[in-house]
């Protein structure tokens, strides 16, 4: 078993599709319109489906906002340098909710950015091997 992909319901496809991809530099991989379910799916990541897990943009016609709710966490996203991937986010139009530091009672290096919809995007940066 792998995971696949993780599903986000956005209320603007266009202005998340902008975000993912321009901001966050991923691949648009595929998009799919189902006018019978008034809905159409997108998928992005950094590789192709088969080698790795992706996100899922769901967009349901007709419905421009969501509430996250109390369960949601965030996606994470590793990281060469979370300093720069900060500041390149921030160039690129991005909020960054928290930015890049050590974690609480650790000294993992993270920061937090915020996509169109409220999602929550973690960033780790690598740690050395």
């Amino acid at each position: 078993m792998r995971i696949l992909h993780t599903m986000l319901r956005v209320g603007d496809l266009d202005r998340s599709l902008k975000f993912y991809t321009e901001v966050l530099g991923m691949r648009l991989l595929r998009r799919s319109d189902y006018p019978d379910g008034k809905f159409t799916l997108a998928f992005v990541g950094y590789q192709d489906e088969a080698a790795g897990a992706v996100l899922e943009l769901t967009f349901n016609w007709g419905v421009d906002k969501y509430e996250i709710g109390t369960g949601y966490g965030h996606v994470a996203l590793e990281v060469d340098d979370a300093y720069a991937a900060c500041e390149e986010i921030k160039r690129r139009g991005g909020a960054v909710t928290r930015e890049a530091g050590p974690m609480k009672h650790g000294t993992t290096v993270i920061a937090f950015v915020q996509d169109p919809d409220g999602y929550k995007i973690e960033l780790i940066q690598k740690q050395p091997r």
